[in-house]
């Protein structure tokens, strides 16, 4: 893959698009992740790709986004009309944004103050919550804290049974007592979760209805809107979270969108989130439900891994990928088993969160991450981040703790001049970070190279135990997959990982440090939503009007969104959880449309193969359950495949450029070999040691593999 240094400082890459684009056509696609520590652009102009990173800013996300628009020459700067772009209509700005907004404010516990409002006697429903132990072994646990304070725990008299029949009319009365208690506490956000409102949401909607004329600017999220399943804790876990983070997300869309406009003389650029099942929405979606955005970045790397991974293996070879996405404050794996997997649950930040979303493991080892020695006089790195600002020490912006880039600096294994192109971008600082890493060295009675070893082989040893833990403990073989490193530091430390894991082949794209903003490019635009079924199977075959219907209105309203949001013609797919009769957990499997006995029955099938395939048993003769129906709409994203490249053969010269030593071990460097990623040709070969430089990551080549580089400009490394 052909890499120029564009003027502006971006990358520019030729990709195969869906067609020709006229002479007319000037819409431009901008996929844009925000990361800890870097953000990521991937541009899409005329049928290249521009690639381009500046330092995230915690404090506003918009302005980075803003700082790159502007540098990629598609925003003017502020108080300046826009600048002409050449003859014809003004380029349309189309944009998708993966965030950290609703992550951090979980991680950190900065979101709204959020009120609860429930069914009289559930109250405390979050802080029983489950008895489950995060560490089985550990005598003295801490939950981590409610996001919602005791006194913002509200009750009112109203009751639905499971069959949604009205048991107890709601207490209307009761409102303004509610309400004045909700302005006297400072709720800047309210959550109304009323006992089996997945059955009958009458309650929840005329309770949102009496407040919203009480108190008209308070946000209200409904679990009946957001999560309309059985299971009281995820519900009310999953409603408040949304409540927690709503305003905060919806003002920074505001921002971000008023932003966009002023520099574009008032046209706002068409603007859609990633979610984190996988797929993109509207912003205005985006706002309402931002539960489903926590892990947009992360999910966006697992699509376009997938995408590329499918591209090179080609369609006769499944994609099975390990992916291995090292950012700058943490790491996210994946397990694609062909496939791009998917779950109902997870857990964020300690608090259940039960929305589809993309199976990504994260553990806290980045770029980033500082290394420092406990009161024992042990090792350690991270979790804690330098983030972006102050950085590590080698960014020269105050930060003074050694960190795992400050390490690989130290080692060799990254070019201080040539980081992020060089000039005036980024030059890292050495001297900085053998200082940083000194200083922990001297603690430990370690040389600085000894030190800067330890704290890359902690910060492995980490993402090894998450590599494992989507792999071996879910029964699959690291040795049957290929790993797919990415993110800014990921092809760094690939070659380790592969070691310790007995894989035999790496496949790195060509644009590792921003493949998560190309895949937020080439994503799905979707819809998801689920409800509560609760029915024997056995019933449902004999009678399945009642699931067609449930079935037709999820179609409706999962297709009508897409609409509002641009789509056309969108498909629509469905499944079921089912489960054996008494069991407390459920598999997910397909469901056929139209929805009929025969349908029924075939999922009724494909979930007693699915649990003996999970299980090692199935029990044929036991009666199923289906407990909820899942439907999805969804509409193609861009189809940005990468061009196929003549042979150049084996020979790499051409690419190579001056020796280095790098550090493997701590008594001796060893010479590698460097070469510019924008220069190798398809077919070029070489050997590790080595390095390769490009603008967005670096790769290391360790010794004893092996690297080639495929028609379609990705770097395969085979070990010997």
């Amino acid at each position: 893959m052909r890499l120029i240094l564009a003027a502006n400082g971006a990358r520019n890459l030729r990709a195969a698009g869906d067609g020709k684009r006229s002479n007319v056509d000037t819409t431009i696609l901008v996929g844009i992740d925000v990361g800890g520590t870097f953000t990521d652009f991937v541009v899409w102009e005329a049928g290249a790709l521009r690639v381009h990173k500046v330092a995230t800013t915690p404090d506003d996300q918009s302005r980075a986004i803003a700082q790159g628009l502007r540098e990629l020459g598609l925003l003017a700067p502020p108080n300046s009309p826009l600048a002409a772009r050449g003859a014809g209509p003004r380029p349309s700005l189309h944009l998708v944004h993966g965030m950290t907004v609703a992550t951090n404010a979980l991680l950190e516990r900065r979101g709204a103050r959020t009120a609860l409002l429930t069914t009289a006697g559930f109250a405390d429903v979050l802080v029983i919550g489950r008895q489950n132990r995060p560490h089985l072994y550990r005598l003295h646990q801490e939950r981590p804290p409610s996001l919602v304070a005791p006194e913002l725990r509200l009750e009112v008299t109203e009751r639905i049974d499971a069959s949604g029949d009205v048991l107890q009319p709601l207490d209307a009365a009761a409102f303004p007592a509610i309400a004045a208690r909700l302005q006297t506490a400072g709720a800047e956000s309210l959550a109304i979760v009323f006992l089996h409102a997945y059955r009958n949401p009458a309650h929840e909607r005329q309770a949102a209805a009496l407040l919203r004329l009480l108190l008209p600017g308070l946000p209200i999220t409904l679990s009946s809107e957001v999560l309309p399943e059985y299971r009281e804790y995820e519900r009310t876990a999953t409603t408040v979270i949304n409540a927690y983070v709503q305003p905060l997300i919806a003002c920074y869309l505001d921002r971000l969108a008023r932003t966009l406009a002023s520099a574009q003389d008032g046209d706002a650029p068409n603007l859609r989130i990633m979610q984190s099942n996988g797929g993109v929405i509207g912003a205005a979606q985006a706002a309402a439900q931002p539960a489903r955005l926590v892990l947009s970045g992360p999910a966006g790397g697992a699509v376009g891994a997938f995408a590329l991974a499918s591209q090179a293996l080609g369609a006769e070879n499944t994609a099975r990928i390990l992916t291995f996405d090292m950012g700058g404050t943490s790491t996210d794996v994946a397990l694609c088993p062909g496939y791009v997997p998917a779950t109902a649950e997870s857990v964020i930040a300690g608090l259940p969160l039960r929305l589809p979303i993309i199976d990504i493991h994260t553990v806290g080892a980045g770029g980033g991450s500082v290394a420092f020695v406990d009161a024992g006089g042990g090792l350690h790195v991270g979790p804690r981040s330098a983030g972006a600002m102050p950085g590590p020490a080698c960014y020269g912006r105050g930060g003074s703790e050694p960190t795992v880039t400050d390490a690989n600096l130290v080692l060799g294994r990254l070019d201080p001049e040539g980081f992020l192109g060089g000039g005036a971008a980024l030059t890292l600082d050495r001297g900085a970070a053998q200082q940083a890493v000194a200083a922990l060295g001297q603690r430990l009675g370690l040389t600085p190279a000894a030190a800067a070893l330890g704290i890359v082989r902690i910060a492995n040893a980490t993402m090894e135990r998450a590599l494992r833990q989507v792999s071996v403990e879910r029964g699959y073989d690291p040795r049957d997959f290929v790993l797919f490193p990415f993110g800014g530091a990921g092809p760094l430390h690939a070659c380790d990982l592969a070691d310790a894991l007995a894989m035999r082949r790496i496949l790195c794209p060509p644009i590792p440090g921003v493949l998560s903003a190309y895949g937020m490019l080439v994503a799905d635009l979707t819809a998801d939503l689920a409800q509560t079924v609760l029915a024997p199977a056995q019933q449902l075959s004999a009678e399945p009007a009642p699931l067609a219907a449930v079935h037709a209105d999820l179609a409706g309203r999962v297709c009508a969104a897409l609409l509002r949001d641009g789509a056309t013609a969108p498909v629509v797919t469905a499944q079921v959880d089912m489960r054996y009769r008494g069991q407390s957990y459920e598999l997910t499997v397909p469901l056929a449309a139209p929805v009929t006995s025969a349908a029924v029955d075939a999922a009724v099938t494909a979930f007693h193969v699915a649990h003996a395939r999970r299980y090692g048993y199935a029990m044929f003769d036991e009666p199923a359950e289906v407990v909820t129906l899942r439907v999805r709409a969804s509409a193609p994203g861009a189809r940005l495949a990468l061009p196929e490249q003549p042979l150049a053969g084996p020979d790499a010269t051409p690419a190579r450029l001056a020796d280095r030593p790098i550090w493997f071990d701590a008594d001796a460097p060893s010479i590698a070999a460097c070469y510019r990623r924008d220069r190798l040709a398809a077919g070029n070969r070489f050997a590790g040691p080595a390095l390769v430089l490009q603008y967005d990551a670096t790769v290391l080549v360790a010794p004893g593999w092996n690297a080639e580089v495929d028609r379609f400009g990705n770097l395969w490394l085979t070990r010997v």
